[in-house]
């Protein structure tokens, strides 16, 4: 089973060309470079769904927010691989 938790790109911190791109995420303030390799239309605000440390998808602000809430509520981020993933970032 794959997870994917959604994020908005608040910064491209690297580009090498039009498709390699690498961004700041942020998960509810918590930042984390992510791989935006598979979603080069993704911009600035744009809201992604991250699955080991790459956007695999794009996803509108409304249902990030939703699915957000939901894993705060399931207690899914409070989880220590969530932590460890998370830290130092």
């Amino acid at each position: 089973m794959c997870l994917s938790i959604p994020g908005k790109v608040v910064e491209i911190t690297a580009e090498l060309d039009e498709v390699f791109r690498i961004g700041k995420v942020s998960f509810d303030g918590l930042m984390k470079e992510v791989n935006l390799s598979m979603v080069p239309e993704a911009k600035i605000g744009d809201y992604v769904l991250v699955h080991v440390g790459a956007a695999i998808g794009m996803i509108d602000e409304e249902e990030a927010k939703k699915t957000f809430d939901l894993l705060k509520k399931m207690g899914d981020l409070e989880d220590e691989d969530f932590k460890k993933w998370t830290e130092n970032k």
